[in-house]
């Protein structure tokens, strides 16, 4: 079901917990969501619609995928860019890197493993941000 966006900064300042099997109905939620604003959004978290939970989802090219839980095991290429979001106004200035390896669980909560690099990595680094509460 699409959501609404939430744009509250106290609530988007709050951290998110760990998901459970038991969250999928948000994964599903998520990426409703996320395709209904593709035009102007390549990535969600799901404190961007109400939930503080772990879970981000990433428009990359023709692929939208979950991932839950995710952790940056490995980062390479530091460099400082602006970014945007859709909860907030305006952009602002942060630090990724051009390579990361992350370890999550998929949409069935599959243990995965998988490097990105580039613009992916960029989009994923920014909806992980989410979870400790700092705005972006």
């Amino acid at each position: 079901m699409v959501k609404k966006i939430v744009r509250d900064p106290f609530f988007l300042q709050q951290k998110s917990e760990p998901a459970t099997e038991a969250d999928k109905q948000v994964i599903t939620d998520l990426m409703d969501t996320l395709m209904a604003n593709r035009e102007r959004c390549v990535g969600m978290a799901a404190n961007m619609i109400g939930v503080k939970k772990q879970i981000i989802v990433v428009a990359a090219g023709p692929f939208t995928f979950p991932m839950v839980n995710p952790v940056i095991t490995k980062k390479t290429g530091k460099y400082e860019t602006e970014e945007g979001c859709l909860s907030l106004d305006g952009v602002r200035p942060c630090t990724r890197y051009k390579e990361i390896e992350v370890d999550y669980l998929d949409g069935d909560f599959n243990p995965r493993h998988s490097k990105f690099s580039d613009f992916t990595a960029q989009i994923i680094q920014h909806e992980i941000q989410h979870f400790s509460g700092d705005l972006i």
